[in-house]
Parts: C-alpha cells; sequence; structure tokens
C-alpha cells in the first residue's frame, strides 16, 4: 500500500518526531499550517493503511509511525526498478547515473558504496 504525497508530508514528520501529539505535528508543519481537521483525516487514512497506530492519553492521542523509513522507501526502490526497469538494477543505475546532474564526486562517492557492499557482499 502506498501513501498520497499529503500522507508521505506527514509521514515524513512523524517518522522525524518518531512519537507526537496532534499539536506536535501541526507545529512541524511550515506555514501555511494544514488545518487540525486536515491533518486529522489524513492520520486516520494512514491508520486505516497500518502506518500509523496511537496510543491515548485521556482525550489526547500520540501517534508514532509502524512502518520505518528505510523500509517504505526501499519498498519503493525496487518497485521503480521493476516496473520501469524490467526488474534490472543495472538498468536502473544507467539511467540514474546518466539522467541525472550527479557531479564526478558523487559519482565518485556512489563507486564507493558500490565497491563495500561487493566487498560485505564476497564474505
Amino acid at each position: 500500500m502506498q501513501l498520497s504525497n499529503s500522507e508521505e508530508q506527514l509521514m515524513e514528520h512523524l517518522w522525524t518526531l518518531e512519537k507526537a501529539f496532534m499539536k506536535d505535528l501541526l507545529e512541524a508543519y511550515p506555514e501555511p499550517k494544514p488545518a487540525t481537521t486536515t491533518v486529522s483525516t489524513l492520520l486516520k487514512r494512514m491508520i486505516d493503511k497500518k502506518f500509523v497506530a496511537y496510543n491515548e492519553f485521556g482525550n489526547s492521542r500520540e501517534y508514532y509511525p509502524l512502518v520505518k523509513k528505510t523500509a517504505y522507501f526501499s519498498k519503493h526502490v525496487n518497485g521503480l526498478i521493476s516496473s520501469f526497469f524490467n526488474n534490472s538494477a543495472s538498468q536502473f543505475a544507467s539511467f540514474f547515473t546518466t539522467e541525472t546532474n550527479l557531479s564526478a564526486s558523487e559519482l565518485e562517492e556512489l563507486k564507493k558504496i558500490i565497491d563495500s557492499q561487493i566487498q560485505k557482499k564476497k564474505k
């Protein structure tokens, strides 16, 4: 299941805060801040999708993410590779490195990351 752009933005705040009450979430937004009812609706949808849960403290709810950020984005990247690059990581890497404006130093950094992962896999 996927989150909408608005839900992803809210989820980013939850991942950063780890646990948050409504007032904390509203404070995390830049101006112009969304209405409380908007955030409440987004939270309800995210609870229904099993991305968020909460603990009740009297009349207040403390929300927390059920999905880790890395797991969420990993699933997205794998889906992207599957859908648009014939399930080929090398096609994805080729597209990523040729069609983006990466500098030579950024490409060198990517190479180091890849070389490090190759060494780990060989062990």
